[in-house]
């Protein structure tokens, strides 16, 4: 999913090839992170991290700044309905381009509402837990720790850092489809076909579109940097601990006595043999 909606934002604005542009980046992210390790991850990922956070609060910024700032967001976007909703006898029903009345709440209508308070209090919270305090690609920064310190403020700079995606992707995809409800909200086949090569919904095309329209070419260039640095640090993540968890869990129990040389060796061609798998699954 993340290398085709990277491929597809890149097509958006050079309108490159998808399947080539998807191959570059898997290539581009296999290889230093199979030379370099989880050291050439974290200091690439802090680098990334630094032109996400200042691209995408740019585009909030000048997103904000289009539509009207925040009231206007807020009164717009119930409004924010396509042209087209029909075609032939057919026509869509309501609740399938109306935007939720309730799409400003968080906690939500336990019967009616498509994301029920009590799952998200009991179910994504848990499911939250576990993936921030549970799942290698986290528990892999945390063990690369120098110290406990570090370590405790690591999990803490990212717990801020979570709240910043209200603000610098969800605002931004809602002014996206008031600035262009037509091809964000299409609900006719035919239109979304038009619009984004997809006859169900064109929803994916929100955050791209919005950076094509209201960034001048010199941002453009940034976010599409951003954009770049979100999709590698992903790749890049899923490489190193691939590799690991095949070499300290598996590899380890077959060779207990390994030596650490055989072990970054092990990680490197296991890297390598997923890198090779993901190129035809990718493309």
């Amino acid at each position: 999913l993340e290398i085709g909606y990277g491929a597809m934002f890149l097509k958006m604005i050079w309108n490159l090839n998808i399947y080539q542009t998807m191959l570059v980046l898997l290539t581009i992210s296999g290889m230093y992170t199979i030379t370099g390790g989880l050291t050439a991850v974290v200091y690439t990922e802090i680098l990334h991290a630094g032109v996400m956070i200042l691209g995408s609060i740019l585009l909030m910024f000048f997103a904000f700044n289009e539509v009207g700032g925040y009231e206007a967001m807020t009164y717009k976007y119930f409004h924010s309905i396509p042209s087209v909703i029909s075609k032939g006898n057919w026509t869509a029903k309501t609740e399938c381009y109306m935007p939720r009345p309730d799409a400003l709440h968080i906690f939500r209508d336990p019967i009616s509402g498509d994301i029920p308070w009590p799952g998200l209090v009991f179910g994504t919270t848990t499911i939250s837990l576990f993936y921030g305090c549970a799942d290698q690609i986290f528990i892999q920064r945390c063990l690369a720790g120098k110290n406990m310190s570090h370590i405790k403020g690591g999990c803490i700079l990212c717990g801020y850092l979570k709240l910043l995606p209200m603000f610098l992707i969800v605002m931004p995809g809602m002014i996206s489809r008031i600035l262009f409800p037509d091809q964000v909200a299409c609900v006719v086949p035919s239109e979304c076909l038009k619009y984004c090569g997809s006859r169900s919904s064109c929803k994916a095309i929100a955050y791209p579109k919005l950076v094509t329209a209201v960034l001048p070419n010199g941002f453009q260039g940034l976010m599409l940097t951003t954009l770049c640095a979100a999709l590698m640090s992903s790749l890049t993540s899923i490489f190193n601990s691939t590799s690991a968890l095949f070499t300290m869990n598996i590899y380890t129990l077959m060779r207990p006595r390994a030596t650490e040389k055989e072990l970054m060796v092990t990680g490197r061609f296991i890297s390598i043999i997923y890198f090779t798998f993901l190129i035809p699954t990718g493309v």
